[in-house]
């Protein structure tokens, strides 16, 4: 379905019928909502929202890249859960969409039930920090509108972030490469000048005060996550921390153990309700 939030269309699917449980789906940089199609049948329980986020997949590409802040996305989210009634929902967010969710939580706690972590962050803590990442993110945005998609492509899936995906069978890589390659070049561009890791405010001093249960996935291959979930667990009051045998993106590296644990944990909290 397309909806609109704020004057920007935005492409979302919903499976599952509304009597289910809510569980809302967030993409990383260069994904949509197709990354999540292969862990879809192990949660046919709930009633599964997917969001395309801005400037990516099927959802318009702004010129503006001030439209892409945070705090924007934000109001976007929340125009779409308003316009789809959800009151509250679980929340689960991989990389950049690991990051808004966690920013979402922050600014509308109590519409997050529970929220589910995947290779996420809350940003950078030190300005100087979040000068240099945005000055390396305006790099990366000019050479991605200078060189092309597909030449970011060639670059981007293979950083060191994702050395472990090379090790997958030739028809995953290949579908992960699809992905990225149906992305608009514009919104990537303007993606990462506008809600890059640089871009957004610090949510570390918010950990404290998420109440909700919150559990934190991190790929034992990915040693900056697992640390930064290291520490994230140690602020917030209710979190637990399950490593998986992968890389940053779990749920594409071990689609079936990813959805099977995500499973688990909403299920067990439900019951603990």
């Amino acid at each position: 379905m397309e909806l609109m939030a704020n004057g920007v269309r935005y492409h979302i699917e919903v499976t599952g019928d509304e009597a289910r449980p809510v569980l809302v789906l967030l993409h990383g940089f260069t994904g949509s909502t197709a990354t999540w199609h292969p862990v879809f049948e192990y949660w046919q329980d709930f009633r599964v929202v997917a969001i395309d986020l801005i400037g990516h997949g099927k959802t318009d590409s702004p010129k503006d890249a001030e439209r892409y802040a945070m705090e924007r996305q934000l109001k976007d989210l929340e125009s779409i859960f308003r316009e789809l009634k959800l009151s509250q929902f679980s929340l689960l967010g991989y990389s950049m969409g690991g990051r808004t969710a966690l920013a979402y939580a922050c600014e509308y706690p109590d519409r997050v039930g529970r929220l589910l972590l995947e290779s996420a962050s809350p940003g950078l803590e030190l300005e100087a920090d979040r000068k240099q990442r945005q000055e390396a993110d305006a790099r990366l945005a000019q050479d991605l509108l200078r060189d092309g998609l597909e030449a970011f492509v060639v670059k981007w899936e293979n950083i060191s972030l994702f050395d472990s995906q090379k090790s997958l069978p030739q028809s995953v890589r290949e579908q992960v490469r699809q992905e990225r390659l149906a992305q608009s070049a514009l919104g990537l561009s303007n993606s990462l000048l506008g809600m890059g890791t640089g871009s957004q405010r610090s949510y570390w001093d918010c950990l404290e005060d998420l109440k909700m249960p919150v559990l934190l996935l991190t790929g034992e291959l990915d040693p900056k996550f697992y640390a930064i979930a290291l520490r994230m667990q140690e602020l917030l009051p209710n979190a637990e921390h399950r490593i998986i045998s992968a890389g940053h993106a779990i749920h594409v590296e071990k689609p079936a153990e990813f959805a099977t644990m995500v499973m688990e944990q909403l299920i067990r909290i439900n019951e603990e309700d």
